[in-house]
C-alpha cells in the first residue's frame, strides 16, 4: 500500500524471515561466523539463543541461502516432541518415507540415507528451531542421532537455535555428554541505538529507497525507546510508521508520527515494560555490593561506572574472539582446499597407475 508512494519496489519490513535483508549487527555477525565455524567442523553443535525477534532464524535462514551444493539441509521447527517423533520428523525432512514404520524402521532407514549422502560426497545438516520446547529426552535423541559415523566421521551435525530458556535446559547435570558435543554457542543480544539506525536505512534501501533523511534523528530514538532494539518489533513498528506517514501524505516522518504510532500500536501489538538496567548507588552508600575506592571500578566511582568498566573488558576479549574464530575460519577452509586438491591429485596419479 505504501511502497509505491515512498517509491519502494518491496515491503521493507515483513515479518517473515528473509535472508535477502540479512542485517549483520555486531551479535549477528558474531552467530554468523560460529556457524560457519560449525560447518566447517562438519561435527558436534552448535547452539544460538536469544530473546524472542532478536533474529535466530534469520541468521539461520542466511547460512541455509548461501549453503554449499555438498550439503543436504533439513529444518524444523519444534513443538513439544516426544524423542520417537523427533526422529520421525527429522526422518519425513530428509524425505524418507515414514508410514507404518517403527522408531527401528525409521532409525535403520536414516542411517543408510546419511551412508549413502556420505558416499556421494555430502553431508546431512539439521536445523533445530525453537529448541527450547524439546524436553531432556528428546535433546538427548538428537545427540544418540550425532553418532551415526562413518569411518569415524559424524554423518549428521545439528545447529539448535532457541529462547533463553535453552541455556538452563543444557546445563541440566544429566546433560553433561551433550554439552561436550557443543563446539561453540552464542547468544543474540537485540540492537544497539546506532545499529538500530543502521538496521531501518538498511532494509529501506534495500527495499528500493533512494531519498534521504526518511526519518529524523528525534524519531530513531523514540523507535529505539520502544522497541528495546528487537529486530521483530522494529519491523512490527516501522511497518505501521509507513502506512501512517502514507495515510497522513508524510514524506518525512518525524518524532510526532512516531509517537503517534507508538500510542496506536502499544496496547494491541506490544508495550515493553520499562526496565532499570543499572540502579545508582550514592557513592558514600555503604551495600554488601559497594566497590573499594581502590579498585578500578571505585575510582570511576558508583555502580553504574562499575558495569561500564566490566562491560568494556568484556567488548575487548568478545573483540579478540571474535578475530580468532575468524583467522580459525579462513584457515580451516584453507587447509580444506589444500586437502582436496591433494585428493584430486592422488585419484589422478591412481587413474595413471
Amino acid at each position: 500500500m505504501y511502497e509505491n508512494y515512498y517509491g519502494l519496489t518491496s515491503k521493507p519490513f515483513q515479518l517473515t524471515p528473509d535472508p535477502s535483508f540479512f542485517f549483520a549487527s555486531k551479535w549477528h555477525r558474531r552467530a554468523m561466523s560460529y556457524l560457519q565455524y560449525g560447518l566447517s567442523q562438519a561435527e558436534g553443535f552448535i547452539v544460538i539463543t536469544g530473546d524472542i525477534g532478536t533474529g535466530k532464524t534469520t541468521v539461520a535462514n542466511s547460512l541455509l541461502d548461501d549453503m554449499e551444493d555438498d550439503i543436504f539441509a533439513a529444518q524444523i521447527v519444534t513443538p513439544k516432541l516426544t524423542p520417537d517423533e523427533l526422529v520421525k520428523m527429522v526422518a519425513s525432512k530428509f524425505s524418507i518415507d515414514t508410514t507404518n514404520k517403527t522408531k527401528a524402521d525409521l532409525l535403520k532407514d536414516l542411517e543408510s540415507f546419511l551412508f549413502q549422502l556420505h558416499k556421494s560426497g555430502k553431508r546431512a545438516l539439521l536445523v533445530v528451531d525453537e529448541a527450547q520446547n524439546l524436553p531432556l529426552e528428546t535433546i538427548e535423541e538428537l545427540r544418540m542421532l550425532s553418532n551415526f559415523q562413518q569411518k569415524g566421521k559424524p554423518l549428521l551435525q545439528s545447529f539448535l537455535l532457541g529462547q533463553e530458556e535453552l541455556q538452563p535446559i543444557l546445563r541440566a547435570p544429566n546433560m553433561e555428554q551433550f554439552r561436550q558435543r557443543i563446539v561453540a554457542s552464542c547468544h543474540l543480544a537485540p540492537l544497539t541505538d546506532s545499529e538500530t539506525q543502521e538496521y531501518i536505512e538498511y532494509r529501506l534501501s534495500h527495499a528500493g529507497w533512494e531519498g534521504e533523511n526518511l526519518l529524523s534523528d528525534l524519531a530513531y530514538e523514540k523507535i529505539f525507546q520502544f522497541t528495546h532494539g528487537v529486530p521483530r518489533k522494529i519491523n512490527t513498528l516501522m511497518d505501521r510508521v509507513l502506512l501512517y506517514g502514507f495515510l497522513e501524505e508524510l514524506k518525512s516522518l518525524d518524532e510526532n508520527a512516531i509517537e503517534n504510532v507508538v500510542k496506536e500500536v502499544s496496547d494491541e501489538m506490544f508495550n515493553p515494560e520499562d526496565k532499570v538496567s543499572t540502579e545508582v548507588v550514592p557513592e558514600n552508600s555503604v551495600t554488601d555490593n559497594s566497590v573499594p575506592s581502590s579498585s578500578p571500578a571505585g575510582k570511576a566511582g558508583g555502580q553504574v561506572k562499575d558495569v561500564e568498566y566490566y562491560k568494556a573488558m568484556l567488548t575487548e576479549l568478545t573483540d579478540a574472539l571474535d578475530d580468532a574464530i575468524s583467522h580459525k575460519i579462513k584457515l580451516t577452509r584453507y587447509i580444506d582446499k589444500l586437502l582436496k586438491e591433494k585428493y584430486k591429485t592422488y585419484v589422478r596419479l591412481k587413474s595413471d597407475d
